[in-house]
């Protein structure tokens, strides 16, 4: 198994979202302990932002790219050759002020490239990054699962869905700023959630 682990919160070793997908990343290894981990720290080493520079590069046909324009498609490029070459991915995704964090919107931005990760057919967009098992660990200061609040995960299952990823479980951290009673409860909720994880 190929473990593609990505940790999107800028709150280093505080990280509630980045110690969650650590524990299922122990889990996973439990059951696979020759499992091939791959580790990217978008929060603290966040990709460049998609701007004008970005899409002309990327629009450029290769041969007439600058070396600049080369540079950067090649980080993208690196940044999908990890998608693809995994089996399984693990996210850490934070909640933001009701959404994700900008550093995992880089990395989206990244990896949806046209006749790449996703091609248009004539009945529709068709997602390209199939069979791959997603677990994604959110944390969120309050509780908002399954309230109009929660355009994080509606988000995460829209975009990954896009690309073709439709196999993800998710584990709900909620209320981790809710007191010291709010983050044992997200914790034991966590640690139960984890425990039941299809594996």
């Amino acid at each position: 198994m190929n473990i593609l682990h990505i940790n999107s919160s800028i709150q280093g070793e505080r990280s509630h979202s980045s110690r969650f997908a650590g524990l299922i990343v122990e889990r996973l290894r439990a059951q696979y302990p020759d499992a091939k981990v791959t580790f990217r720290d978008i929060g603290g080493q966040p990709l460049p932002l998609l701007d004008p520079a970005a899409v002309g590069a990327l629009f450029t046909p290769a041969d007439k790219r600058t070396p600049e324009q080369a540079a950067r498609v090649a980080q993208s490029d690196a940044v999908i050759a990890e998608l693809q070459a995994a089996d399984t991915l693990v996210l850490g995704v934070p909640m933001y002020n009701l959404g994700i964090p900008v550093q995992f919107k880089s990395w989206i931005d990244a990896i949806f490239r046209a006749g790449v990760t996703f091609r248009y057919t004539a009945t529709g967009p068709e997602g390209l990054v199939k069979g791959k098992r997603v677990y994604v660990a959110l944390s969120r200061g309050g509780v908002y699962r399954d309230t109009p609040l929660d355009a994080h995960t509606h988000y995460l299952k829209t975009a990954l869905g896009f690309l073709g990823m439709t196999d993800l479980q998710f584990v709900f951290g909620e209320g981790v700023s809710m007191g010291e009673e709010g983050l044992r409860k997200a914790n034991e909720n966590v640690a139960a959630q984890i425990a039941a994880l299809t594996v």
